[in-house]
């Protein structure tokens, strides 16, 4: 089949890899994208994970943290102009406080009808994209972080044994600062037994492909392959990555140091991501 430019360009945005190698591994793969985009990772010229996609709208992410619910919300518009207005700030943080408030689905009545209401008075094409909610039990805690004007949003739940702890200046900062570090690296899951064994065999047989190529024994491949794994998982895994603030200690390694000092123990065990205007895919 015939490959187009725009089916070049879409390929090129989710996996970085350049023009020419998009054209050819679509050709190979007649067109099919998840076809094409393995044949590029078998090639080591894509990602082995999309960690983030691709701003495609303007918008804004708003967060609100209740006593027992944490949400974000984005708001898409056509304008960065919109995007910073006050009345749409405004109007973003109102919607998800009644959304948390009355626990309703971002494509209730309720929630749609106060879009057309706004969207009639900006006179810009507004959307209520995606709104996430988690709820927060008595031993827990939420911490959210907001990046620049809203461009991504981040909650962190956290659980401790004494909750009393969650009352520690201390413990408070460790959790922000667990959200500063998602927002930097958009893990893809919080713990390595939440990845999708699909996900992991396919990796191993990317990086079984890409190891055939060393000529090794087959001892000594299943080695690397086993070794390549290990280190993918600490680039996708929260608790496995390099803390953004010493990356000499994995994040789990310092929630366990942080216990060990405060005499008890503390667990990030939920979190939210959304960025403004990702492609979601």
């Amino acid at each position: 089949m015939e490959v187009t430019a725009a089916d070049v360009k879409r390929l090129r945005e989710r996996t970085g890899a350049g023009m020419l190698d998009c054209k050819k591994a679509l050709s190979e793969a007649a067109g099919d994208f998840e076809k094409a985009e393995k044949i590029l990772k078998e090639l080591g010229l894509a990602a082995a994970a999309k960690r983030s996609g691709r701003a495609t709208n303007e918008g804004r992410i708003f967060s609100r943290i209740e006593k027992q619910v944490a949400g974000l919300l984005e708001l898409t518009c056509e304008t960065d102009f919109v995007a910073r207005n006050g009345e749409f700030v405004e109007f973003g943080d109102n919607l998800l406080k009644l959304a948390i408030e009355k626990s309703l689905p971002a494509d209730s009545k309720q929630l749609t009808d106060r879009v057309s209401e706004i969207v009639a008075r900006i006179k810009e094409n507004i959307t209520l994209r995606r709104l996430r909610t988690m709820p927060i039990a008595a031993n827990e805690m939420a911490v959210g972080y907001l990046h620049g004007e809203g461009s991504i949003g981040v909650l962190v739940k956290a659980r401790a044994e004494n909750a009393a702890l969650l009352a520690d200046e201390r413990v408070k900062l460790l959790v922000f600062d667990v959200a500063l570090h998602i927002a930097a690296y958009n893990p893809l899951h919080l713990r390595a037994d939440q990845v999708d064994p699909a996900y992991l065999k396919e990796q191993e047989e990317i990086f079984t492909k890409q190891t055939q190529a060393l000529n090794k024994p087959a001892n000594v491949m299943a080695g690397i392959v086993k070794g390549k794994i290990a280190k993918h998982l600490n680039e996708i895994v929260l608790l496995q990555q390099p803390f953004v603030k010493d990356d000499k200690q994995s994040v789990g390694q310092v929630l366990e140091k942080k216990a060990k000092e405060l005499g008890g123990k503390i667990e990030i065990v939920d979190y939210l991501y959304l960025r403004a205007g990702e492609e979601i895919a």
